[in-house]
C-alpha cells in the first residue's frame, strides 16, 4: 500500500561494487554526518510523502466506515508502519544503484544514513507492523500484511519487471478490505471498494512511475510503464483513473446519483489534464492522480466501504 519519491517500493538487481574510487553507500562523507542529519536522512529515506498519503488515506477510510477513535488509530498504526517498512526497504535496497547514478535526494545513497541503518529501521518497522495488523483482526491484519509483502516483492523483483504493476493493484485494493474487516464481525467489503483500489493503485504507479522513466530504463529498470514509453504511460493514465470513479458511481445498487454524476465529470477534468500538462510541469501526471483519488475518497466514504 501502499498507497507511493514513490508512492511505493522499488528494486532491481543490486550491485556489488561502485565505480573505481567511489565512496561505497555506508560510508559517511568526508568530515563525517552529524547525527541530526543521520535522524533526518533517515526520516527523508522513508518516502515520506507517499507513507503519509497512503497513512492519511487508510485513517480517512476508518473513521468513515465508523470504526471509532481507538480502533481508528490502531489501523492507521499498522497502516504507517507497513508504509515505512516499505519505504526504508526501497532506499536501503537501491543505494548502490543510486550512488552509482548519482542520484540526488537519496540519503542512503549520498552518505547522509548509512545502507544499514536504513535496512535496520525498515526490519524493525516491519517487526512491529505484524502484531498491529494482527491486533485490528486475524483477517484484517492477513489482507493488510499480504499488501505489505507484495510491496517489499515489489523492491526486491518486481519492479524491474512486466508485472511492476501488480503489487500496486494488490497493495491498493487490500486497503478498504482490510478496513471493512476491521469492523466489528469482520463485514465483507463491498466489490466495488476493492476493485476501485485496485484501479487507482495502477494509475498511481503509471503516474509515480512517468516522470522518471528516461532515468530508471538507463539504470537498467524494465518495469511496465517504461516498456509503454512516455507516450504509451500518458495514454494509459486516464483509464484506470476514470475506471475507479465509474466503478463507485455505478457499483450500488441503483441508479447513478448526482453525487456519483459530478465526480464523473471532476475525474475526467483530472485524469485528462494530468498527462496533458505533463511535458510543462514534471509531476502534473501525479498531481492529477491525487486530484482524481481525492474524488474517489469522498465518494467511497459516502458509498461505505462495507457490505451490510
Amino acid at each position: 500500500m501502499d498507497a507511493t519519491e514513490r508512492v511505493s517500493p522499488a528494486g532491481s538487481a543490486p550491485v556489488d561494487a561502485g565505480p573505481a574510487g567511489s565512496v561505497p553507500v555506508d560510508a559517511p562523507p568526508a568530515g563525517g554526518v552529524r547525527r541530526g542529519g543521520r535522524v533526518v536522512g533517515l526520516a527523508l529515506a522513508c518516502h515520506p510523502g507517499p507513507a503519509l498519503a497512503v497513512t492519511a488515506l487508510a485513517c480517512a477510510l476508518a473513521l468513515g466506515s465508523g470504526l471509532g477513535g481507538p480502533r481508528s488509530a490502531l489501523v492507521t498504526a499498522a497502516v504507517l508502519t507497513g508504509q515505512l517498512s516499505v519505504g526504508w526497504c526501497n532506499d536501503a535496497y537501491d543505494a548502490r544503484r543510486d550512488a552509482r547514478a548519482g542520484r540526488r535526494g537519496k540519503p542512503a545513497a549520498d552518505g547522509t544514513v548509512g545502507a544499514g541503518a536504513v535496512w535496520a529501521a525498515a526490519a524493525v518497522a516491519l517487526a512491529v507492523c505484524v502484531p498491529l495488523s494482527l491486533a485490528c483482526g486475524v483477517l484484517a491484519g492477513t489482507v493488510h500484511l499480504a499488501a505489505v509483502a507484495a510491496a517489499w516483492l515489489y523492491n526486491l523483483r518486481l519492479k524491474a519487471t512486466a508485472l511492476s504493476w501488480l503489487p500496486y493493484v494488490a497493495g491498493f485494493g487490500a486497503l478498504p478490505a482490510a478496513v471493512a474487516l476491521s469492523l466489528p464481525g469482520g463485514p465483507a467489503p463491498r466489490w466495488w471498494t476493492v476493485a476501485a483500489g485496485a484501479l487507482l493503485g495502477f494509475a498511481a504507479h503509471l503516474a509515480d512511475t512517468l516522470p522518471d522513466i528516461a532515468a530508471d530504463r538507463a539504470a537498467g529498470i524494465r518495469g511496465l510503464p517504461h516498456r509503454l514509453g512516455d507516450t504509451g504511460t500518458r495514454m494509459l493514465l486516464p483509464l484506470p483513473l476514470l475506471g475507479a470513479t465509474a466503478v463507485l458511481a455505478v457499483g450500488p445498487p441503483g441508479p447513478v446519483d448526482a453525487g456519483g454524476a459530478a465526480a464523473l465529470v471532476l475525474a475526467g477534468a483530472g485524469a485528462f489534464a494530468g498527462p496533458a500538462l505533463g511535458r510543462r510541469w514534471r509531476k502534473a501526471a501525479l498531481a492529477g492522480a491525487v486530484a482524481v483519488a481525492a474524488v474517489d475518497l469522498a465518494l467511497l466514504l459516502v458509498r461505505g466501504v462495507a457490505a451490510t
